[in-house]
């Protein structure tokens, strides 16, 4: 591994002492990785680019990371660009560096912001790292004309301005309008001690309700095995088949298996649920409510 040896006091010192490449030894080192698997050129071409990451590292520490962590991903952004990098393609391993490091650093940064995933797309994560900065700018600008902006303006002129749309703006203002909150945590004005997830309302039946649903669904299934039971046996497994199974029989398979055309089968299926379906009526209007 290129970074072996190095911890998180000594990966800076070091890095400022290594050595800068020129671009024909650069490509030579590059290649020795890709073609032989040369640890060695790794190695070398990593440390004398870890300057570069600490640098791009650092512009992060706003969002609250510790700066060890942050030199960590950048470290990985630096090793997965060594990693697929081409040599012949003409450009610097510097400039093609920068995009892995800075995307590794971003992953790592929203990782970390909230328990709750802050964005995956792309218009996602250009809002994370550009909101405050976009808002600022307009806020100048609309300054300087004298014109003030409401909340809704504002979304507005910062979706058009990044170019993602207007909901995600709103989604991410959410975002980053406050921290997790434990719902475990404990009530500040209660002197019971009660938690937060005490005052969230369940929204499940109440005990009264599952009792009747409980009761009214014995009900219906006690009179659908009466219906079902009126049914000779060929209509039973025609209605089985074609309606109370996971994956539903096809007319024409059921037609093939028991010698009948497809017209058949559908005309007996008909018949099954006329039959069900008298043996239904005759319990009135309660068994309607019940099955609608």
């Amino acid at each position: 591994m290129a970074l072996d040896g190095m911890n998180d006091e000594t990966l800076p010192r070091q890095a400022m002492r290594a050595e800068y490449l020129d671009a024909e030894t650069e490509v030579a080192l590059a290649r020795a990785w890709r073609d032989e698997r040369d640890e060695q050129a790794l190695h070398r071409l990593v440390n004398a680019y870890m300057r570069l990451a600490i640098s791009m590292a650092s512009k992060f520490r706003r969002y609250g990371a510790p700066m060890n962590d942050l030199i960590q991903e950048a470290s990985l952004g630096l090793l997965k660009a060594a990693d697929k990098f081409d040599p012949d393609r003409g450009v610097r391993f510097s400039t093609y560096a920068v995009w892995w490091i800075k995307a590794s650093i971003q992953e790592f940064v929203m990782r970390n912001w909230s328990m709750v995933r802050t964005g995956s797309t792309s218009s996602q994560k250009s809002l994370f790292f550009n909101l405050r900065r976009v808002q600022a700018q307009i806020e100048r600008e609309a300054d300087a004309s004298g014109e003030r902006l409401d909340g809704a303006q504002m979304r507005s002129r910062v979706a058009e301005t990044i170019g993602v749309p207007l909901a995600d703006v709103e989604m991410m203002e959410g975002r980053l309008s406050g921290s997790d909150f434990s719902l475990n945590a404990t009530q500040a004005s209660d002197e019971d001690g009660r938690e937060w997830v005490d005052t969230i309302e369940d929204d499940g039946p109440s005990p009264e309700e599952a009792v009747t649903e409980a009761h009214d669904g014995r009900k219906a299934r006690d009179w659908l095995a009466e219906a079902m039971g009126r049914l000779n046996a060929r209509e039973r497994y025609i209605v089985t088949e074609r309606r109370l199974i996971e994956e539903p029989r096809t007319l024409e398979s059921l037609g093939e298996e028991l010698g009948l055309s497809k017209e058949r089968i559908r005309q007996l299926e008909a018949q099954a649920f006329g039959k069900m379906r008298k043996s239904l009526e005759e319990h009135g209007e309660e068994v309607t409510a019940l099955l609608n």
